[in-house]
C-alpha cells in the first residue's frame, strides 16, 4: 500500500469536508494533538484557536450553518510536511449572519498552510478573506502605467 503524500493528505480532508463531513468523516486525517489557528477576519474578528475535540465539534455544528460548500483549489504549494493551499471558497448560509441572509452563498478567498506528519494533518491555519459584497467574486488589480 503506498503512503498517502502529505498534499494527497490535505486535499482528501479538503474533499470530505466539501462533501459536507462531520467530525466522523474527517476524523481519519486528523493527528491526535490537532491545532486549528483561526486568523482575524470579518466572522471572527479576534481569531481563535481550537484543538482536536473544538475542530471536530464544529465540523459537525457546520451543518446547522452552511451548505453546499465548494472549494476551487487555485494553487499548492509543497515542501516536506508543509502544504499550502489557496482557494475560493463559497457555501449557501442556513441562518443569518453579520453581512448575509440565510439563503445567501457566502464567499471567501482563503489560504491555509498545513502540517503534515505521518500521514496526518497537525496543524492549520487559516486566512480568510470573506467577501462581504455579494457581487464581488475577486480583487479589482487597478492598472499600472507603464514606466516611461
Amino acid at each position: 500500500m503506498t503512503e498517502l503524500t502529505p498534499l494527497d493528505c490535505v486535499l482528501g480532508f479538503i474533499r470530505a469536508v466539501e462533501r459536507g463531513g462531520g467530525a466522523a468523516e474527517i476524523r481519519p486525517f486528523l493527528a491526535d494533538d490537532f491545532r486549528l489557528t483561526e486568523w482575524p477576519h470579518v466572522l471572527s474578528v479576534k481569531g481563535g484557536i481550537r484543538d482536536l475535540q473544538a475542530t471536530l465539534s464544529g465540523a459537525d455544528q457546520s451543518k446547522d450553518v452552511v451548505k453546499d460548500q465548494h472549494f476551487e483549489i487555485v494553487r499548492t504549494t509543497s515542501e516536506g510536511n508543509r502544504v499550502v493551499l489557496e482557494i475560493n471558497w463559497s457555501a449557501t448560509l442556513l441562518l443569518d449572519l453579520p453581512h448575509w441572509d440565510a439563503g445567501d452563498t457566502i464567499r471567501a478567498r482563503t489560504t491555509a498552510v498545513f502540517e503534515v506528519d505521518n500521514g496526518r494533518i497537525r496543524s492549520q491555519d487559516s486566512y480568510d478573506c470573506y467577501f462581504t459584497d455579494p457581487e464581488q467574486v475577486t480583487v479589482e488589480v487597478p492598472e499600472v502605467p507603464a514606466a516611461g
